[in-house]
């Protein structure tokens, strides 16, 4: 590369940088809205609509119904944001908090009042015509075709219906119909109806809320409950009606008790601390690589740059919704963007060592490590692209997150670390040792002590399961389950006075701690004096206790404090969906590592390696005590992938030297030289990965110390397993499971 040239790279890749951080802040419409400012936030950080709804009808409907009722409809409220939740109140109320909207109104209008779904023939057992098929015109009430016969099926008859697109063979256009699904109830009740609109000629209309909504006409007799309503007028008409007849199964009909939008429930320091721990943790890693690497370090601080700035427009441009977990997650993928920077820079340094000239290590610095730093993130984008298609909704915004963090590093390392690289060399940064040249360290004998860690690894797990033991014993819980997973009371109070978040969480919330023992999150109001506190499930006394404190203290009313048991915002269903997911994700990741490196023992060795960290983060989660929170699962979710993808830095390097090794050289001697080799990644990327959290935990509130502190344990954990197990395992199962010869 020319001296010109690189010049010309350098000025393209800061004015690139300048341009998107631009962007970030100050946008590029008139208004000066920037990428960063109308990023989509969570309820946790930016509210959202509340809405109530309740039970139509005098008896209290049965658990099982309100269970069925509240699992339908949060998959239904998830089209308008994947950390949206339904959660009951009471036992004939269920509340549903959206994220990131703000008129309540216009959510209400489009979810409509779930339940009465109807199917209605044409005409009555007379001949008699019950509505008007192209004006969508009733001729009779409801009532009276419920009476009368006309209804054929209802929602409840109908087991799914989904979107979608047909290509018509002949002609190759796109036509775009709704599929239908019958339960087994409905499957014989449809087919009765569609041979008697069949032979009449007739159609069928839907009915919901009380007004047609489509009347497809019936072209044969289906028989074995799957239909199709086609042609549709677009794909987004297909998505609303059936969105609409999946609602319209809800066993129980609903109607909207009251409607608010509700404030932040951690409010603006939430959002500053995050971004302050951010930047200073971004500064903290930008130096530590600059004082490590020198020159490359310093490339690599303007990629970490070029990252950030990435991220936060793919945020805004995929309109990601950003929650708690997310920011933290965003955070710590800063620090673990230097992970594919640290591998690079070491093969760099084995380069010049050897003799090579510092053009000639750069670029096979950057050949060598790419094999590493490829399959480690496409482990660990497998287990997110799993994730995304298998998990609940609050896992859904972790792994695109998680997902983008991945794509946009591995972009700044392999190609804007590279060319800046190429650039500083070619204007005369031409020095060894502004790049530093590595040293060759004496092995160090590991596998010799395999079994003292074995045991350690195991005597913590066992200990971990005692304390759950015990835990479950005393308190009836293994771990220190939040609200998210238990349940519990939602008081609502009306102050005598607009009463701002800050002011809630100083005054009020230390006396209900002090009388409940548990954590309190609030909510607030829009115009409204109204402030909402949730905590674990209170007893009758602890009720009386905290109305006493409010109306000595604040001079409030009882009548204006209400009290409702609800359920968990984490359901049966999500906790299913999240371990089914896991386990699919570990599954492809163990395929993957077969195949990359045609050894299942290497495999089997991460993904060991993989559960004994979880295992030991939730040790630690009963011992000290951590509330297990909605961020819980994002938390052990990262370790899974933050484990992987260290312990797949150490095969890579085993596969490399078992590649060149002589027939005189022992298999542990390579296996404790590849650890060797590659233990200043594996510390210097924990190092950074545990800054970047340590600030996080340091000025965070209540809420993200929660998911740093047992994050912290994760990544030291993650670091002593790829060192210490990962390689011993691989060896163990290698020296001791022989595979089969071929006859």
């Amino acid at each position: 590369m020319k001296k010109n040239k690189a010049i010309v790279i350098l000025l393209c890749i800061l004015l690139l940088l300048v341009g998107v951080t631009y962007v970030d802040i100050f946008g590029v419409n008139a208004a000066g809205d920037g990428s960063a400012s109308t990023i989509k936030l969570g309820l946790d950080l930016a509210g959202g609509v509340s809405i109530t709804y309740q039970v139509v009808g005098d008896e209290t409907p049965s658990a099982t119904d309100m269970a069925d009722t509240r699992e339908k409809l949060q998959k239904r409220v998830e089209q308008y944001s994947t950390e949206a939740i339904v959660y009951q109140e009471g036992t004939d109320r269920l509340n549903i908090e959206i994220p990131g909207v703000s008129d309540a109104n216009a959510i209400l209008q489009e979810l409509g009042r779930p339940g009465a779904l109807y199917f209605i023939a044409q005409t009555d057992s007379e001949g008699k015509t019950n509505y008007d098929r192209y004006t969508y015109t009733m001729n009779k009430t409801i009532d009276e075709l419920l009476a009368d016969g006309s209804v054929v099926l209802t929602g409840t008859d109908v087991a799914d219906a989904q979107a979608g697109s047909l290509r018509d063979q002949q002609m190759g256009n796109v036509r775009y119909a709704v599929s239908l699904t019958m339960t087994e109830e409905g499957r014989q009740k449809f087919a009765d109806a569609t041979r008697n609109a069949k032979e009449k000629g007739e159609s069928l209309a839907i009915y919901y809320d009380g007004a047609i909504i489509s009347a497809p006409g019936v072209e044969a007799v289906i028989t074995d409950g799957n239909a199709q309503i086609s042609p549709m007028e677009s794909f987004e008409r297909a998505e609303n009606l059936a969105s609409t007849i999946r609602i319209g199964g809800l066993k129980l009909e609903l109607e909207e008790l009251h409607s608010k939008v509700v404030g932040a429930q951690l409010g603006v320091d939430a959002i500053s601390t995050s971004l302050k721990a951010g930047f200073i943790g971004l500064c903290l890693v930008m130096l530590f690589m600059i004082l490590m690497y020198r020159i490359p370090g310093l490339a690599s601080a303007i990629a970490l740059l070029a990252y950030t700035a990435l991220v936060v427009l793919l945020l805004r441009g995929f309109d990601m919704t950003l929650t708690l977990s997310g920011i933290a997650g965003i955070i710590l993928s800063i620090g673990m963007a230097v992970d594919a920077n640290v591998i690079i820079f070491a093969r760099i340094r084995e380069e010049l060592a050897v003799g090579k000239t510092v053009r000639e290590a750069v670029k096979v610095g950057f050949n060598k490590a790419l094999s590493a730093i490829v399959d480690g993130n496409i482990t660990t984008l497998l287990a997110a692209g799993v994730l995304l298609l298998l998990g609940p909704g609050t896992v859904k915004g972790f792994a695109q997150t998680l997902a983008l963090g991945i794509a946009v590093s591995m972009f700044t390392a392999l190609v804007v670390t590279r060319y800046i690289l190429y650039a500083f060399y070619a204007i005369g940064l031409k020095s060894e040792k502004l790049y530093g040249v590595g040293r060759e360290h004496k092995s160090l004998d590991l596998l010799s002590r395999k079994g003292i860690f074995f045991g350690i690894s195991l005597a913590v797990i066992v200990a971990g399961f005692v304390v759950m033991g015990v835990s479950k014993a005393q308190t009836g819980d293994a771990l220190n389950y939040s609200l998210e997973f238990k349940g519990g009371t939602q008081t609502t109070v009306v102050f005598n006075e607009k009463i701002s978040l800050e002011t809630a969480n100083e005054k009020i919330v230390p006396g209900i701690e002090n009388i409940t023992g548990s954590a309190v999150q609030i909510q607030t109001v829009q115009d409204s004096d109204e402030v909402i506190f949730k905590t674990s499930s209170l007893t009758v006394e602890q009720r009386e206790a905290i109305n006493r404190m409010l109306m000595e203290d604040w001079g409030i009313e009882e009548s204006k404090i209400t009290s409702e048991t609800i359920s968990s915002t984490i359901s049966n269903e999500m906790k299913s969906d999240t371990v089914i997911a896991v386990v699919v994700a570990i599954v492809c990741m163990l395929i993957y590592i077969r195949i990359r490196f045609k050894d299942l023992r290497f495999g089997v060795s991460s993904i060991i390696a993989l559960l004994h960290d979880v295992l030991v983060v939730l040790a630690f989660y009963a011992a000290a005590r951590v509330s297990v929170s909605n961020t819980f699962v994002a938390c052990m979710l990262t370790i899974v992938g933050y484990s992987i993808n260290a312990t797949i830095v150490i095969f890579d390097r085993i596969r490399e030297n078992m590649a060149v090794m002589s027939s005189r050289e022992d298999l542990k001697d390579v296996v404790n030289r590849s650890i060797t080799q590659t233990m200043s990644r594996s510390i210097f990327t924990s190092l950074t990965t545990f800054i970047m959290v340590a600030v996080l935990y340091i000025l965070g509130v209540t809420s993200i110390r929660d998911f740093a502190l047992p994050l912290m344990v994760g990544i030291v954990c993650g670091t002593y397993s790829s060192i210490c197990l990962a390689g011993g395992l691989w060896y163990l199962f290698r020296t001791k499971i022989q595979p089969k010869k071929q006859k």
